[in-house]
């Protein structure tokens, strides 16, 4: 039997991108997503819903990421979904699921080079959990 987990979105980052390093020198960005879905009702309203997705990149990806990437920058991520949890200080679980980006392209022609092309980064090898949780800095 063959599985598929396989995550793709078009939005904007809510934020600058975090940057960090994990204890055996790889480099780890983080950023969040949001995706808007509008929808008409029957009645004619217009309504709007905006979801918020958790980006994890990892070694050169990363690396670029963090470097190019800023608030508001639209991009197109792709990659698998991951819940992990822990314990906090005080012994309550938390859980985050993310998707653990392969590829990214910025969209916005500002954030491109002066040709005003997209500029797409692509993960030179898969994104593994070969990490374990105790080394992601965050």
């Amino acid at each position: 039997m063959t599985y598929l987990n396989r995550a793709t979105i078009i939005g904007n980052l809510t934020r600058d991108p975090e940057v960090k390093t994990t204890t055996q020198g790889a480099s780890v960005t983080t950023f969040s997503v949001a995706t808007n879905l509008r929808w008409t009702t029957q009645s004619g309203e217009k309504k709007e819903s905006t979801e918020y997705h958790n980006i994890v990149t990892w070694r050169r990806l990363a690396e670029i990421c963090g470097q190019y990437l800023k608030k508001g920058s639209k991009v197109y991520v792709e990659g698998r979904l991951q819940t992990r949890s822990w314990d906090d200080a005080q012994g309550q679980k938390h859980w985050r699921t993310e998707i653990v980006a392969d590829n990214v392209i910025m969209l916005d022609r500002a954030g491109a080079r002066n040709n005003g092309e997209e500029i797409e980064i692509n993960q030179s090898e898969p994104a593994t959990s070969e990490q374990t949780i105790e080394e992601i800095p965050f």
